[in-house]
């Protein structure tokens, strides 16, 4: 079977992505360059950027390894035909909220860690879009979404289990600020009145400093304290969701561990 050759226009001129065939286990498609860029890119599955626990997206990254697990040698990073700097960096393809196509894009940089030119960076992201956009419209899809499912959960649990106890930790640290920021206050208030006493019978000046609506006076302490127990309450539920996001995605994963793949294509984007 002749391997697919895709021809993705760029502002450096055409680029050839000649496809090969699955890896072993079915888990990426390497794609090598010819024409205006030389090198290669690497696609698989991966998981949705907003939804750790569904693995409907397709990342596509600059070099012959999956960069997200390890990192190509610089001699075999992609570069422009004419030049001699070889690009790392990725795109996910992935649907949004509406059902619409969407794109993320890793910071593109030279193997030094410079961005590179705007023309060049609009030369990456077309060829790394092309080639992740091939793969989505892939009769073998299901498969490559399913090896990146099993590759990938073991580490993702591990990651969203942290990510749980983190926030669930960070929540109970944030009510505790709001318990304690009532009666600092109260305490403030007590001390700026006691002050505002004192100086009605003997103006001094320590105390117009205590008074005064200025850095560490009493004044800007109590203002402080008046906003500070509402944030952190405000605070404390916003972690307290990303915990329980974090566990449910967790549970997802779980749960497709224990059931058998169902095969059913997930469809990226339309076929043309």
């Amino acid at each position: 079977m002749t391997s697919p050759i895709l021809t993705i226009d760029t502002p450096a001129g055409p680029v050839r992505a000649t496809a090969g065939p699955l890896d072993a286990d079915a888990d990426a498609v390497v794609f090598e360059l010819g024409g205006a860029m030389r090198g290669s890119v690497h696609v698989t599955g991966t998981t949705d950027p907003h939804h750790w626990d569904q693995f409907t997206a397709v990342r596509a990254c600059l070099g012959p390894v999956n960069a997200f697990k390890t990192t190509a040698p610089d001699e075999d990073l992609p570069r422009l035909a004419r030049g001699r700097t070889g690009y790392h960096g990725s795109l996910t393809l992935y649907r949004d909220s509406t059902g619409r196509p969407g794109v993320s894009v890793y910071p593109l940089s030279s193997a030094a860690d410079h961005p590179p030119s705007e023309k060049t960076e609009a030369v990456l992201t077309a060829v790394l879009r092309g080639c992740a956009e091939h793969v989505a419209q892939r009769a073998d899809l299901p498969a490559i979404l399913e090896a990146s499912r099993q590759r990938d959960t073991p580490g993702l649990l591990r990651f969203l289990t942290w990510c749980a106890s983190y926030h669930q930790a960070e929540a109970v640290r944030l009510e505790r600020e709001a318990r304690t920021a009532l009666p600092e206050r109260k305490a403030a208030e007590a001390s700026w009145r006691t002050a505002a006493r004192w100086l009605s019978f003997s103006p001094d000046p320590v105390l117009l400093l205590m008074l005064a609506d200025r850095p560490d006076s009493l004044t800007q302490k109590i203002r402080g304290l008046q906003w500070w127990a509402p944030y952190c309450v405000s605070a404390a539920a916003e972690e307290h969701e990303r915990a329980r996001r974090a566990q449910e995605e967790a549970d997802s994963l779980r749960a497709q561990q224990r059931r058998r793949p169902r095969g059913r294509r997930p469809a990226l984007v339309g076929t043309p």
